[in-house]
C-alpha cells in the first residue's frame, strides 16, 4: 500500500471566450487581481469549432488563455470556478455588450501529466469535487506531447492550442523545480 500525499502544486490558466475583442484584451486585470500576475498569454484564437455559444455570445467569437505564475492547491480549482462563474454572471447583468453571454471563462491546470478542466456540468467522464463543480482530464502528457481523449474539445485538439499549453507545461516544470 502506497502512503497517502500531498498533491504538488498545479500551474492555473484561465480560458477566455468572448466575441468582444476589447473586452477579451481588458479582462486580463481582473484575473491579475484575483490569481497573480499573469506569465504567459495566448495568441487570441477564431473560435469556430461549434455552434453552441453563437445564441448567448454572437459571432466571430474569440479565444484566448493566461496562465498565472503562482501555483494553486488542486483543491482550489472548485472555488476558482465559482468565481470565474460569478464574474461571468457580473458581466452579463450590466447590460453593456450586444450579446446575452458577453464573456465565458473556463479555467483549469496543468499538471506533469495532464490537463485538467473545470465545469459546472456533470458527465460520464467528469468527477464532482464539491459544490457542484466537476474536472474532466481533457488532454494527457505523453511522449512530449499532449495527446486527446475520446471526450476532449475539438479546439483542445488543436496543435495551436496544445503548443499553448507545452509552454505552460515548460513554465511549471520550471515553478515547481524551484518550489
Amino acid at each position: 500500500m502506497a502512503d497517502i500525499g500531498i498533491p504538488k502544486p498545479v500551474k492555473l490558466f484561465v480560458g477566455i471566450l468572448s466575441s468582444n475583442k476589447t473586452l477579451l484584451e481588458d479582462v486580463d486585470i481582473l484575473l491579475e487581481k484575483r490569481f497573480g500576475k499573469i506569465d504567459i498569454r495566448s495568441e487570441i484564437f477564431p473560435f469556430d469549432f461549434t455552434a453552441y455559444y453563437k445564441k448567448e455570445m454572437g459571432v466571430n467569437i474569440l479565444r484566448k488563455f493566461l496562465s498565472f505564475k503562482k501555483l494553486i492547491n488542486p483543491e482550489e480549482i472548485p472555488a476558482i470556478k465559482i468565481w470565474t462563474n460569478k464574474l461571468e454572471d457580473k458581466f452579463k447583468r450590466n447590460r453593456k455588450f450586444n450579446v446575452i453571454r458577453p464573456i465565458n471563462f473556463d479555467p483549469g491546470y496543468i499538471t506533469h501529466c495532464n490537463l485538467i478542466l473545470a465545469s459546472t456540468k456533470d458527465y460520464y467522464h467528469r468527477i464532482h469535487l464539491q459544490k457542484g463543480i466537476y474536472a474532466e482530464v481533457t488532454l494527457f502528457y505523453q511522449d512530449k506531447s499532449f495527446k486527446n481523449l475520446p471526450w476532449t474539445y475539438p479546439d483542445y485538439q488543436t496543435e495551436e492550442y496544445k503548443n499553448f499549453f507545452l509552454k505552460v507545461r515548460t513554465l511549471y516544470a520550471k515553478n515547481i523545480s524551484n518550489n
